[in-house]
């Protein structure tokens, strides 16, 4: 049975969760918005890949050169709240899920690639 959870709650434990990135990291975060929707739409032509419960675009840090800024939009990192309920059991997990996802993709701002993310425990 998937749970069920008003949008008001999800985003604020979505907010919770981005409230608790480690202020040294936040510090050093550069032009990157957060959004939530309710599913993830594949792009035209893209293979179907599961359940994705959140995804970072944009140039990573460690990508930039110094003409990046120059007119440059914001990283975009959504978290994706129907994948996330239909994944978890209980409320808690649906808590302890938006605090990993929001780290893994705040992690893809950094530089840091799925693999290394899976060996720290964050994948």
């Amino acid at each position: 049975m998937d749970l069920s959870m008003p949008d008001e709650e999800f985003d604020a434990l979505v907010e919770r969760a981005i409230e608790a990135i480690p202020q040294p990291f936040m510090e050093i975060m550069d032009n990157v918005v957060f959004f939530v929707q309710d599913e993830y739409e594949p792009l035209p032509g893209e293979q179907e890949n599961g359940e994705i419960l959140g995804i970072y675009e944009g140039i990573s840090l460690t990508e930039r050169d110094q003409d990046w800024a120059a007119g440059a939009m914001p990283d975009h990192i959504t978290i994706f709240k129907n994948p996330t309920l239909r994944s978890c059991a209980s409320s808690e997990e649906v808590v302890r899920e938006i605090t990993i996802t929001v780290m893994h993709e705040v992690a893809h701002h950094f530089g840091i690639d799925d693999e290394k993310l899976h060996e720290l425990g964050w994948g």
